[in-house]
């Protein structure tokens, strides 16, 4: 458009400075009147063309449209070619008086009086860490109860015993070893020298008493000769009249753990609340996934049927050793009375070594050992994971010195190499069991 001047009017002096020694004095523009109706146009702001920014070697993106001073390239589209009336250090963070100008009334980082960072609320931080840990350490034990209980083989029930003695103080626990085979294969057998007989005997049976006096346990020979009451039948249901007498393992083999826990009330007058009973199979892993049980060997014992071959003194034992050790009666003078008092050394070491911090705190031994124990202990219908853990625990206190054992009083030899029991000693016991006093009573034999 022709704004009214031409080159002419503006004389040499446009653009290129005055040679006069006077300063240019004032112009009148000329008016330009638009016509009447007419929309003013804007002129489109050219788009610069996208050319990649590079660096000047003074730190200055030289690229079209790219902004000086390290500043972001524009999008785009948004750049106009104008300046937007800001400089740096402005109030928009790029000029004085800006959050990060220097210029007058702003305040760069660092200076005095600008925001500082909130500490870290360290007593927040350690209340919700706290709660985290408590969370997690609920969560995994509520996980390992659950899946504990639930290999828990509860197929006893003791509510099929008939005629049974009143409760006395304290627990009483009947604690079974049974010869079963099951879960072994054959090559297991043959190297754990259980031979392969059917079904499933009692190798060994003991009573643990729980109270405030102190632990007690009694390790019953499974050639005691008792007499076999009356009983129920722990599958047909139908009442048995009274066999004579029998040696005690016998008894398991007629008619199962009821018939035993019968038997056994009957002749002491003890009430046996609850039952556990573990196969060789279970025994032996038991002690392999604790990595062996230390045990001080009182003499030589060298056993072909059992397998055991040991020399005196102190030695860790595997499960195929421990097994040996427990089953063996043939090395002995005392025979079974020998071996009962073995048995009771090994089963309270076991679980002296099995409730420590460094099984029970470490998971890659404790659920190996837990899983082990729980894959064949089989007890009664109403004994539960707490009744289990004072089980063990209480077989741990008498490992070191906090409480009695002893095998039942023998008075002398039965018929059928049996052992008979000393009544009067037997009476004793008892009557101190169910009052839940200190035991006096000591084994003759």
């Amino acid at each position: 458009m022709n704004d009214g001047w031409s080159d002419d009017d503006r004389g040499e002096r446009y653009g290129r400075g005055s040679s006069s020694a006077q300063p240019e004095g004032p112009r009148v523009m000329r008016h330009v009147q638009r016509p009447v109706g007419s929309t003013p146009v804007r002129p489109q702001r050219p788009v610069p063309p996208q050319q990649p920014p590079y660096d000047d070697g003074q730190g200055y993106g030289q690229g079209h449209g790219q902004q000086r001073y390290g500043s972001a390239v524009p999008a785009p589209g948004s750049y106009d070619g104008y300046s937007d009336g800001q400089v740096y250090g402005s109030p928009s963070g790029r000029g004085p008086g800006g959050p990060g100008g220097r210029g007058p009334g702003g305040q760069g980082p660092g200076t005095p009086g600008a925001a500082a960072k909130p500490r870290p609320n360290w007593k927040r931080r350690i209340k919700i860490g706290s709660l985290v840990l408590v969370v997690a350490v609920v969560g995994v034990s509520v996980g390992t109860y659950f899946w504990a209980d639930s290999k828990v083989r509860r197929e006893v029930d003791l509510s099929k015993v008939i005629d049974r003695p009143a409760d006395g103080k304290g627990t009483n626990y009947l604690i079974v070893g049974s010869d079963s085979r099951e879960g072994l294969s054959k090559e297991q057998k043959q190297k754990l020298h259980t031979g392969s007989a059917e079904g499933k005997r009692t190798d060994s049976m003991m009573i643990l008493h729980t109270g405030s006096n102190g632990n007690t346990m009694v390790s019953l020979p499974r050639d005691s000769w008792v007499a076999v009451p009356s009983f129920k039948g722990s599958q047909s249901g139908k009442l048995f009249p009274a066999k004579g007498h029998d040696k005690l393992n016998a008894t398991y083999a007629m008619d199962g753990p009821e018939l035993l826990v019968r038997t056994i009330e009957a002749n002491t007058g003890l009430h046996i609340d609850h039952y556990a009973e573990i196969g060789f199979a279970g025994f032996a892993n038991i002690v392999d996934a604790v990595g062996g049980v230390e045990l001080d060997i009182p003499q030589d014992i060298k056993d072909k049927d059992s397998g055991a071959d040991f020399k005196k003194g102190k030695q860790t034992l595997n499960g195929q050793q421990a097994l040996a050790f427990v089953r063996n009666r043939h090395g002995y003078a005392a025979g079974d009375l020998e071996r009962t008092k073995n048995q009771q050394r090994f089963l309270s070491a076991l679980a002296a070594q099995t409730a420590t911090p460094t099984t029970v705190l470490n998971p890659f031994k404790f659920y190996p050992v837990v899983g082990a124990g729980l894959d064949t202990l089989i007890v009664d219908k109403d004994m539960g994971l707490m009744d289990l853990g004072e089980m063990f625990w209480a077989m741990k206190g008498i490992t070191s010195g906090g409480g009695t054992s002893l095998n039942m009083p023998i008075s002398g030899d039965g018929p059928q190499t049996s052992l008979l029991w000393d009544t009067t000693k037997v009476k004793q016991l008892v009557n101190e069991l169910n009052n839940d006093q200190k035991v006096t009573v000591t084994a003759s034999r």
